[in-house]
């Protein structure tokens, strides 16, 4: 497999790309910033340093990622999500006579995106949080904090709505933040087994005839 750069893109020194994966027009990729295998990053996105990309994974068009963000395997980002490290940011100090540098300092926070997550468009995520396994941000969601994995979470500020199969599929839906004491469902899609209780959600064992037929 050959990786594939448009040749407007500006990938800098110290980047590492995964083969089969798929850089697009003006995409900027910042120095010592690593990208795993068949990664699709969409036209127009900043990627900053030092940020972690593991593979399968798909940014979409204007993406904003900024340094201190790690990202897993098999992850969607759609158009237009922008990621923050700094939850007091200044650009200059409290005196005003000096600019604020922009490296990595003591207030600058970390976000991870766990594996199979989906951040729906426009989102804004925030930071010195998780976005679990396989979790769903709706469109538009502005994140503010850790989300459990399996949730589906949306609004400004999110919150959870619902659960979400590993396969896309929702169920479970409840009013907002108010998750049901029981929960156990079969995803008529996949059939996968989940099991949980008061906002904590698990995946449970395949049926064996199930795996069989996979």
């Amino acid at each position: 497999m050959s990786i594939r750069i448009h040749p407007t893109a500006l990938i800098e020194d110290g980047v590492r790309i995964g083969e089969g994966s798929s850089i697009w027009d003006n995409v900027h990729i910042r120095h010592d910033t690593s990208i795993g295998e068949r990664v699709i990053v969409g036209e127009k996105t900043h990627i900053s340093y030092g940020v972690r990309i593991g593979n399968l994974v798909k940014i979409n068009a204007f993406v904003y990622i900024c340094t201190a963000v790690t990202i897993e395997d098999g992850v969607m980002i759609s158009a237009g999500t922008i990621f923050t490290n700094d939850r007091f940011p200044r650009a200059a100090n409290a005196e005003l006579n000096d600019a604020r540098s922009s490296d990595p300092d003591e207030n600058t926070r970390p976000t991870l995106v766990r594996a199979g997550a989906t951040i729906g468009a426009g989102s804004i995520i925030g930071c010195d949080l998780v976005v679990g396994r396989f979790a769903m941000v709706g469109m538009g969601s502005v994140v503010t904090r850790t989300v459990p994995d399996f949730h589906l979470v949306v609004g400004n500020p999110a919150r959870a709505i619902g659960y979400v199969c590993r396969c896309g599929e929702p169920f479970a839906r409840f009013e907002t933040g108010k998750h049901p004491e029981l929960v156990r469902h079969q995803c008529e899609g996949c059939q996968r087994i989940y099991e949980g209780s008061s906002g904590r959600i698990s995946e449970k064992p395949m049926p064996a005839r199930v795996q069989a037929v996979a």
